[in-house]
This record gives C-alpha cells, structure tokens and sequence, in this order.
C-alpha cells in the first residue's frame, strides 16, 4: 500500500503526521498510535515542540507579509493539518476582510475537523486531495468557486514538501502547482533538514511508522523549489530568523534547533 493509499482511509492504529504534529503543538486531536511516536519523537529531537511552533509562527508571519505588504487577497494552504491558532484565514481576514483561502489535506480527520472549524465562515473551504495531484487540487470546483486563478495566489506548501520522496519527483510537483498561476504568485515552503541537528534522523526514524515518511533536504535542495523565483528578503533561513516579529523566540540562540529552512518568492 503505497503512502497515497494509506492516507486516503482512516486507519486511527497507524499513526498519521497531522495528529503527530496536532499532539507535539498541545493540540488535543490525536489517538494512542499517534501519541507513542510523538512521544519517542520528542524523546530523540529534545528541541521538536519548540521547532514545531517556530513552524506555526513562520506561517503566521508569511501569510501576514502576503496580505499586509504583498497585497495577495487568494490563498492556496496544501497540507494544512489539523487546526490551530493562527490559520491563514484568520490571519489574512483580519487584515483583509475579502481574502479567500482554500485549504487541502487527505487526512480524514483534518477533513472533518476542518470543515467544521469552517463552518459559516465566508470566503473559506477545504477540499479533499492529495499533494502529488496538482492538477486535481486546481481542478477542484469549490476552489474553482473560490480562487480566480488569473489573480495572484499565495501558494503556501509549509512542512509538507518533506513527506514527498525524490522518485515522487517533489520539484516537479511544485512547478506543475506554480504553471498555471499568473505573476505576482508567492511560494512559501517550509522544510525539515538535518542540517543543523544530528538528532533529527533518530527523530526521522519515528515518523516512518506514521502514513507517510519523511525526508530531509538541504538549505541548497529547498533553495532549488525557488529556481525562477524572486525570493524575499531574508531569503532561505531557519524558521525563528524569517522577519522575526516582537515575540522573542525559545530558540533564537540556536535557530538551526528549529531543524527547517524556510522562504518566500515571487513569481515574476
């Protein structure tokens, strides 16, 4: 069964990355399964809870840039998890009022959570794909509804492109997602590396007993999702150092213990 199928039925005794993540971030939306590798995750990368919400505040601050100074108002999240705090809808509709947001996950959990987390919220949806089928997500009649994707798009692959392996041909993915969306389009990727941290391949170890495993790359191998693109100041950098706001960080002695590489580009 291939990391496709599995994810596409719920199966609460295999452990699934977004409950993972939901368990590491103090959510409560996880089962026993989820909760073990969790545990022993954080157990071999002492840093993950603290990584996992430098995550959160990097996606935070890229969707506040894309609506506050980009003047993006249409928002494509592709494996967004379970909710949180700080959803890109609510962090964009507070600045613009009008701005869409499609959110896509394959998680039979993430759908439902989702759909009722959104539930009576205007300009809002969740659709059910599958990352490695670009062409089905913006095929997709209620993105289609949504999202004119002859206006700019924010599209935000945050701390997802590691669960897609090299054979899965993860560049092309995103080039395939970035065709048919016109110029003044954004990319925002976070990522997990192993560049800075040498527990996070005992960490790593743990996550190949969930749905989907996991692979780490390179500042230079994330850089390359960009190759076209004008990245935005600071460029790639660890997820703390990404336009810092106010709010001092638990990690911003070592910012490589956020263990992913984070950036922003224009389409031109």
């Amino acid at each position: 069964m291939t990391d496709y199928d599995r994810q596409n039925e719920f199966r609460p005794e295999i452990p699934s990355p977004a409950r993972v993540y939901n368990y590491i971030l103090g959510g409560k939306d996880h089962y026993p399964a989820d909760r073990v590798v969790a545990e022993n995750t954080i157990a071999a990368l002492p840093s993950a809870r603290d990584a996992a919400r430098e995550n959160r505040g990097f996606l935070r601050r890229a969707a506040r840039f894309l609506a506050a100074e980009a003047g993006v108002r249409q928002f494509l999240d592709i494996g967004t998890g379970l909710p949180s705090y700080g959803q890109v809808h609510e962090v964009v509709q507070e600045i613009a009022p009008e701005s869409r947001v499609v959110y896509v996950d394959n998680d039979p959990v993430v759908l439902a959570h989702g759909r009722d987390m959104l539930h009576g919220i205007d300009g809002t949806a969740i659709v059910r794909h599958d990352l490695r089928d670009p062409e089905g997500i913006l095929a997709d009649p209620a993105l289609r509804r949504l999202l004119d994707l002859d206006r700019p798009v924010g599209l935000m692959l945050v701390a997802v492109l590691h669960f897609i392996s090299a054979a899965e041909e993860p560049y092309e993915l995103v080039r395939r997602l970035l065709k048919p969306l016109p110029a003044g389009s954004h990319l925002v990727i976070s990522h997990a590396t192993d560049d800075g941290d040498d527990d996070v391949e005992a960490a790593l170890e743990e996550n190949y007993k969930t749905s989907s495993s996991a692979h780490v790359r390179t500042r230079a191998q994330v850089e390359a999702f960009f190759a076209g693109l004008d990245l935005i100041d600071p460029g790639v950098v660890w997820t703390p150092l990404w336009r810092p706001d106010e709010a001092s960080s638990p990690l911003s002695d070592d910012p490589s213990r956020s263990v992913c590489w984070a950036g922003v580009a224009r389409k031109p």
